[in-house]
């Protein structure tokens, strides 16, 4: 009986997982727990970014196999404000997360957008972003920018 009455006190949109995005990508279980291909930082936006990888991307990466980037592989770039560390002043740290963005690589079923299928959660409660599923064109539209490297701007970070 006391574990009901302490489960019942887990708010129920504690349990529940964030909505697909609105193309159909659902957030991939344990993405947190990917290992890391690179990491960047926009001036404009005042952010810090870790890029993330699944096995299938993280191999590709470390085999310098990212152009094309094999079907199966997903990226997931974390962002966060800049922030200052408190002890050391001139350290840029993160601060308040933004948003975890995703690129799906299927060369088939994405063939309209360079085969990569896009997704977006925003902030920390994971709001799927876009109105529907033509958020990809968006996406796109910068992404166009890096068609020679598979539509990927990460460069992985070399590791001794």
């Amino acid at each position: 009986m006391r574990k009901l009455a302490i489960a019942l006190l887990i708010p129920v949109a504690a349990l529940a997982e964030p909505a697909p995005a609105p193309n159909g990508i659902t957030l991939p279980a344990g993405y947190k727990d990917w290992k890391m291909i690179g990491v960047s930082s926009r001036i404009e936006q005042n952010n810090l970014r870790a890029i993330l990888g699944n096995d299938i991307a993280v191999k590709a990466a470390r085999e310098g196999n990212t152009n094309p980037w094999p079907d199966g592989a997903i990226l997931v770039k974390l962002s966060w404000k800049k922030s200052t560390h408190e002890l050391f002043p001139s350290a840029e740290v993160p601060g308040d997360f933004t948003q975890a963005d995703f690129m799906v690589k299927d060369a088939a079923k994405y063939a309209s957008t360079g085969g990569w299928g896009y997704a977006r959660w925003l902030g920390m409660e994971q709001k799927p972003y876009g109105a529907n599923a033509d958020f990809a064109q968006e996406c796109m539209g910068c992404h166009s920018g890096a068609k020679a490297a598979d539509y990927v701007f990460t460069h992985p970070a070399k590791l001794p």
